[in-house]
């Protein structure tokens, strides 16, 4: 190598470092400004592909143009109501103009310092203002009474709060309040979200407490219920069986008193069949009746004597 290739090289190896510092290329989900000595310089690069810049004086920022995700503190806040909760909230938004943007916040962690202000500002001023029916419930939320058994109906409609707003009108009402404020950094605000809605511990224990009550409250009502009703069963038994042993003891009557009709007409007709013979038996059943060595102490005047006699004689 001779030395006149030696500044020819030297050009060139400058010239390549020129060329790579002064190119630039732009992906398509991001936008870019030049920046010189501090100062946005031109318009916004947004066309993706390869872009030129003057080196070692201009810089490149880049700004996402995608949607971007917001996470709110977790923090504690009283309703209207004064039932202090837990709210947690979440945001999207995109940048629309790289350069208010630029000159505003500066960069991605300056605007979520700024979000963080704005949502959480607002999102305190929403919940502070509204019962918490309305944070936890949807306008349309509804309970389908027709599902449930008759005796529970009366007692979910009186605990039955419908809301007037309901969550999502309530989350409708962040966006415009906080986007009322974005224009002037660069950001629009696409959704608000309650992330997470939480009692304290010690408003959960009471809320716990409340719940469990009235779960007892109907309960003593239901078993309250049962045990009427239960009375009402057994009374209802009762005046069956009463009846079914009045009718048994009617018709027991009655077939006894036939029997004994029957019996009666049994003997009338052996009687009058052979008198005699009646008569006889009739005395074998007596003596059946008295037993062995058995004592009979008789009124000489009774029936019964003067019949033993005359059967004796014969």
């Amino acid at each position: 190598m001779n030395k006149m290739s030696m500044p020819i090289i030297a050009a060139v190896a400058i010239l390549v470092v020129l060329v790579i510092s002064s190119a630039y290329t732009v992906d398509q989900s991001e936008q870019a400004i030049i920046v010189q000595f501090g100062e946005p310089v031109g318009d916004v690069v947004t066309e993706p592909g390869l872009h030129w810049r003057i080196p070692f004086v201009q810089e490149v920022r880049r700004f996402d143009k995608r949607l971007l995700v917001w996470n709110g503190d977790v923090s504690q806040i009283p309703t209207l109501g004064r039932e202090f909760i837990i709210v947690d909230t979440t945001a999207r938004w995109r940048i629309v103009d790289a350069l208010q943007f630029l000159r505003s916040v500066r960069d991605e962690a300056g605007a979520r310092t700024r979000l963080d202000d704005i949502i959480d500002s607002v999102a305190r001023d929403i919940v502070s203002g509204t019962e918490l029916e309305e944070i936890v419930r949807s306008a349309d939320w509804d309970v389908d009474v027709s599902d449930l058994p008759e005796e529970e109906i009366a007692a979910v409609e009186t605990e039955l709060v419908r809301p007037n707003k309901g969550r999502g009108q309530l989350e409708q009402e962040m966006l415009a309040a906080a986007s009322r404020l974005m224009p002037g950094l660069g950001i629009e605000l696409v959704d608000v979200r309650f992330k997470r809605i939480n009692y304290i511990d010690s408003v959960r224990a009471q809320v716990e407490n409340r719940m469990i009550a009235e779960r007892q409250s109907i309960a003593a009502r239901f078993r309250s219920e049962g045990e009427g009703r239960s009375q009402e069963i057994l009374g209802d038994m009762e005046r069956q069986l009463r009846g079914i042993r009045s009718e048994a003891a009617r018709k027991a009557e009655e077939i006894i008193g036939k029997a004994d009709a029957e019996a009666t007409r049994i003997y009338g007709r052996a009687y009058g069949a052979d008198p005699e013979f009646y008569a006889f038996f009739r005395t074998l059943e007596s003596y059946d009746a008295i037993g062995e060595n058995t004592t009979l102490m008789i009124d000489a005047n009774s029936d019964f004597f003067r019949y033993l006699q005359s059967t004796r004689r014969r």
